[in-house]
């Protein structure tokens, strides 16, 4: 008999998470499946067919690349006032860029190194869109540490390296608590994405690689 964990994902997903932005309640996840691909415009006529066999439209000029860390370097200014920010050089995400042609527009969706202050967070954001195309989604430390440094690394990191918690050097057994952290941080995530797609108004013109 398979283990209930591994039927009923979406009914783990919908645990006790805390209540991020202005969600006022928790909504379940919908019971879908995604695939490779790119979000298109579809009239009417076409949205009511799902045999449509006309090619995409998308025009494929932006792009939006989501990461866990923004490609930047980050560090307190000498008089403690405000934020200094550069391209990190050695991040791999940056370097995704170069397959791209010149002219299409990237933005990036991901975390800072560093810790804002609630109060400089809106003056951070505008600032790094407007410099750099960058979106930051600012992540409680306690969240990262149990999202990344606790379920990224200590259960994904060693199930996809064949590496499975036979002993405690090796990560641990399931912490719901990461889990719920996991998800959190990934609608986080999900949320500054979709502020981006708002924020064009122009839906179809994006595709996206997380």
């Amino acid at each position: 008999m398979m283990s209930r964990s591994y039927t009923n994902l979406l009914e783990l997903a919908s645990g006790n998470f805390p209540v991020m932005g202005r969600e006022k309640e928790r909504k379940r996840f919908p019971r879908v499946m995604t695939v490779p691909g790119n979000i298109v415009e579809l009239d009417d006529e076409q949205a009511n067919s799902v045999t449509s066999e006309n090619p995409s439209s998308v025009a494929g000029d932006r792009m939006i690349i989501v990461s866990n860390l923004l490609p930047l370097k980050a560090k307190r200014r000498p008089d403690n006032k405000g934020w200094s920010f550069s391209w990190n050089e050695d991040s791999l995400i940056l370097r995704v860029k170069d397959g791209f042609p010149e002219d299409m527009e990237v933005l990036y969706v991901g975390s800072l190194p560093v810790d804002v202050d609630p109060i400089e967070q809106d003056d951070v954001a505008n600032y790094l869109l407007e410099k750099f195309k960058c979106v930051p989604a600012f992540l409680p430390p306690n969240l990262l540490a149990k999202y990344y440094h606790g379920f990224c690394k200590k259960q994904l990191w060693p199930l996809f390296h064949y590496m499975l918690p036979f002993s405690a050097d090796h990560g641990g057994r399931f912490d719901r608590s990461m889990w719920e952290a996991y998800v959190s941080a990934n609608k986080l995530f999900s949320q500054k994405v979709i502020e981006v797609l708002n924020l064009r108004m122009i839906l179809s013109g994006y595709m996206i690689i997380i």
